[in-house]
């Protein structure tokens, strides 16, 4: 299934839709935008971490939940009513301060319903810090 929305298409929404995730500076990218995939990175900064020095797990889901947007508009186009119905996470092990990048892919995108999973990682590294699924309900397109 081949994108019908670029990244930067998509950053363009969520800036003109939910111009409240920059509230605390502009920590959220892009980075791709694939055939049934995305990466979105957070640029975890100290809004982010919890005691302890390791980035919060409502920064990681809010990543994941945002990863899960992106990767379902990039598919669907310009649809901003399509909303979260579900989000589980599992946290796998600390992550450090910096940048993590949550690559999200759709399982299923069916008329109503869309349901991604998705890894975050840290920047460079190969062991997930967190694992997500997310169900979406979709407007009738």
């Amino acid at each position: 299934m081949q994108p019908v929305m670029k990244g930067d298409e998509i950053m363009d929404l969520l800036d003109e839709v939910f111009p409240q995730i920059h509230a605390g500076g502009r920590v959220y990218a892009i980075d791709s935008v694939l055939p049934g995939e995305a990466a979105v990175r957070l640029s975890a900064n100290e809004l982010h971490l919890r005691p302890g020095g390791t980035v919060s797990g409502p920064s990681m889901m809010a990543l994941a939940d945002l990863a899960a947007y992106v990767v379902i508009l990039a598919h669907i186009g310009p649809e901003a009513l399509a909303v979260t119905t579900n989000l589980n996470i599992n946290f796998l092990r600390k992550p450090e301060p910096g940048d993590l990048i949550a690559t999200c892919r759709l399982l299923k995108l069916g008329k109503r319903l869309a349901v991604v999973d998705c890894g975050i990682a840290g920047e460079g590294q190969e062991d997930l810090v967190a694992h997500a699924t997310a169900t979406y309900s979709v407007p009738p397109r």
